[in-house]
Formats: structure tokens, sequence, C-alpha cells
């Protein structure tokens, strides 16, 4: 695994929703609300969570959610854009892949849904795209 000493890795979900948010906000993410995130967090099957040495901000995070048997899904895998470029994305998914292999059937489908450029870091952990076979969709509501 790759090491940077500027960071930290903790095996746990954001304390705070709100830094959560602020996280989401800065990488990038759609906005959610508070007391939804609150119960999102909470369902996590597995989290890692990236803080700043002296400060100890969430700089970075990723979390696998699912029904705990065959459907699993990769999400909110972001890095403070002050961060990216140091390969926190790439630990992040070391972590996260770790957790898979170990402890998820291997039967299961995991997925997840990928912004480009982020796909190709994907890719390299054997995640491939479901076209022409299929699409990723998602209910659009007001």
């Amino acid at each position: 695994m790759t090491v940077n000493k500027n960071v930290f890795y903790i095996e746990s979900i954001p304390q705070k929703a709100e830094e959560y948010l602020i996280l989401r906000k800065k990488a990038g993410l759609s906005s959610r609300q508070l007391i939804a995130s609150q119960v999102d967090l909470k369902n996590s099957i597995y989290a890692i969570s990236v803080r700043e040495n002296e400060t100890h901000r969430l700089i970075g995070m990723g979390r696998i959610i699912g029904d705990g048997g065959t459907v699993y899904q990769l999400v909110d895998i972001a890095v403070d854009p002050n961060y990216q470029g140091l390969k926190i994305g790439t630990q992040i998914m070391e972590h996260l892949m770790l957790f898979v292999n170990e402890s998820i059937n291997q039967q299961a489908y995991v997925n997840l849904i990928a912004d480009i450029p982020a796909d190709r870091l994907y890719e390299k952990f054997g995640f491939v795209k479901t076209e022409p076979e299929g699409i990723g969709m998602y209910l659009k509501r007001q």
C-alpha cells in the first residue's frame, strides 16, 4: 500500500456529517441534506476516512454500501482538491478493495458510478465499463 506521511487513514465513517458535506462540496460531488447524510453514513458497510496530520481535517474518504449479501457499491470516493495528485485517491481505493477482496463474496456484484476522468483510476482496480451491454441510470427527481 502506498504511504503518504502528510495524512493518516482511519477505517471509519467521518464522525460529523457536516465535515462529510464540506468534503463532498469541495470535491465537486452533488449536495446532500444533513439529516439524510447522518443516516447514510451510519448505514455504511465499510468506510475509510483520510485526515490531514496536523489539523485532523477530513481531506478524503470512500465508502461501501449494499445489502450485505449480493450487491455492493463503492460511493463517496472523494479527495479535497488541495490534496489531489498525491495518490490519495489510489490509497482510498486500495483500502476499499482490500475490504472487497477479504470480506465480500466473490460472486457478489460490486459496482460504482465513475465520473470522468476518475474512471481511469477505477479501471486499474479491475472495474470495467458496462456499455454496450448496459448503461448506468438514475431516477432524476425535482
